[in-house]
């Protein structure tokens, strides 16, 4: 089987870290020993002690972590969704007039009362906003 250089070059990082299966360690020893340039390469980072990054195992205590950021922040969105659309609903709120049966006028209240039903509009669509952020920041894609 041949195998080329770039094909080795991806198996050596796995084998310095030990994730590497007996097969390509033995694949890459014998590689190794034909091209000796490429195994005194493979000898000073051995040496020095190399540590491939972007590690696929997460610790416990980032997992945790992880989990307990999400599991907040879903509280959070949730408790912003709700309070947001209340409070948009009661700024909105309107009255209709009923005299003999029919509906005689319908208007909203914000304009009678700007100041009492203003503040939790303007509070509910900040709510929104931000449960809105934080949907685009826990979204998967």
């Amino acid at each position: 089987m041949d195998v080329t250089r770039e094909v080795i070059l991806d198996l050596i990082p796995l084998v310095l870290s030990g994730e590497a299966s007996p097969a390509s360690r033995a694949l890459v020893d014998d590689y190794l020993k034909e091209h000796p340039d490429l195994a005194d390469r493979v000898r000073i980072l051995r040496a020095e002690g190399f540590a491939p990054t972007g590690s696929s195992e997460l610790t416990p205590d980032l997992e945790l972590k992880s989990l307990r950021r999400t599991k907040r922040l879903l509280g959070l969105k949730m408790w912003l969704f709700g309070l947001g659309l209340a409070l948009v609903s009661v700024g909105l709120s309107f009255r209709i007039d009923f005299r003999g049966g029919r509906v005689v006028e319908s208007r909203f209240l914000l304009s009678e009362h700007p100041l009492e039903l203003g503040i939790p509009l303007v509070v509910g669509l900040g709510f929104l906003i931000a449960y809105f952020v934080i949907r685009r920041r826990t979204s998967t894609r």
